[in-house]
C-alpha cells in the first residue's frame, strides 16, 4: 500500500510543519535509513522525509546511509523525490543566499556504494540529465512565486568530504564547469534513477568556495550559521514546489529510466 507519494530528504526543520505527522519504522536489503521515515501531509499529498544525515546529524556525508534512505522511500512508495542540499558557490555571479535549481552534476566522490545494480544482476542506467525536468520547473515556479534569489540550472560538483577543498582543487571545479560544490548529491542522484524516481536537487548556497579569487577559507560553522538562517526560506519552498508536483508523470521520462540498459 503507498504510504507517501513524494519524498524529501531534510532535517527537522520540516517535519512540525506536516498535517499529522508519523513515524515509520523501514528496514531495507541494504541496512536501515539514516532515521525514521517521517510522513505527513502537505496541501493533501501525502510526503515522507529522511534527515539524510540522521536525526541527530551523525552520519557524514561519506558515511551516509544513501542506498538505504532511497530504498526506504521506494518501498514507501515515493515515486518522486527531492533531495535539497547546501553548496558552496564556485563562481562570483552566484552568491550566498542564492538558490540553484541545478540541471547538472559531476561525480567526483571515491569511495561510496553507488549503485544498486554491484552484481550478479548488472546494468546501465542513462544518466545524461541527472535532474528530473517536472520537478526542476515546480521549483523554479515555486521560486518566483515566493520572490526567492535563484538560478535556473547549474552544475553541481560533488566531493568525498569531509574536507573541504584545496585552492587549486576548487579552481579546477570551476574551469570544468561547475557552478556549485556539494558532497551529498552522489550518489543519491543515481540511486533514485536506478529505481526510477523523479529525482531534483535545490542547492542553497551557503558560502563561496576558497578556489573564487580574493575569498577567505570558510568554516563549517559559517556555512551552517548562513544554512540555518535561509532553513525556513527552504522549507517555505518546497511546501510551495510540492502541491506542483503532477499527478501523473507523463511529462519526464524517470518512470522507465531502465527502459534499454537490460533491466527493464
Amino acid at each position: 500500500m503507498t504510504t507517501a507519494e513524494i519524498g524529501v530528504f531534510g532535517g527537522s526543520g520540516f517535519y512540525a510543519f506536516l498535517d499529522d505527522p508519523e513515524e515509520i519504522l523501514v528496514d531495507t536489503p541494504y541496512g536501515k535509513p539514516a532515521a525514521a521515515v517521517t510522513v505527513g501531509s502537505i496541501a493533501g499529498r501525502r510526503v515522507a522525509f529522511i534527515p539524510r544525515h540522521g536525526k541527530d546529524h551523525e552520519f557524514p556525508p561519506h558515511r551516509v546511509p544513501y542506498r538505504a534512505n532511497v530504498w526506504a522511500m521506494k518501498e514507501l512508495g515515493v515515486t518522486r523525490l527531492f533531495g535539497p542540499s547546501a553548496a558552496g558557490s564556485l563562481r562570483r555571479d552566484i552568491p550566498p543566499r542564492t538558490f540553484v535549481v541545478c540541471d547538472q552534476a559531476i561525480d567526483l566522490t571515491k569511495s561510496r556504494e553507488n549503485t544498486f545494480f554491484d552484481g550478479p544482476i548488472t546494468t546501465h542506467v542513462s544518466f545524461a540529465d541527472p535532474y528530473c525536468p517536472v520537478l526542476r520547473q515546480g521549483l523554479v515556479g515555486a521560486s518566483v512565486e515566493l520572490g526567492i534569489d535563484h538560478r535556473v540550472g547549474g552544475t553541481m560538483v560533488v566531493i568525498e568530504g569531509p574536507r573541504f577543498s584545496t585552492r587549486a582543487e576548487s579552481k579546477m571545479f570551476a574551469t570544468v564547469g561547475g557552478d556549485v560544490i556539494g558532497m551529498t548529491q552522489f550518489p543519491e542522484a543515481a540511486l533514485a534513477k536506478e529505481l526510477e524516481l523523479c529525482f531534483a536537487n535545490v542547492a542553497l548556497v551557503t558560502d563561496y568556495d576558497v578556489g573564487v579569487d580574493g575569498i577567505a577559507p570558510v568554516s563549517h560553522a559559517e556555512v551552517l550559521k548562513v544554512f540555518g538562517e535561509n532553513l525556513d526560506k527552504l522549507r517555505d519552498l518546497l511546501f510551495a514546489a510540492i502541491p506542483r508536483v503532477p499527478e501523473d508523470r507523463s511529462g519526464c521520462d524517470c518512470s522507465h529510466a531502465l527502459g534499454g540498459s537490460g533491466h527493464d
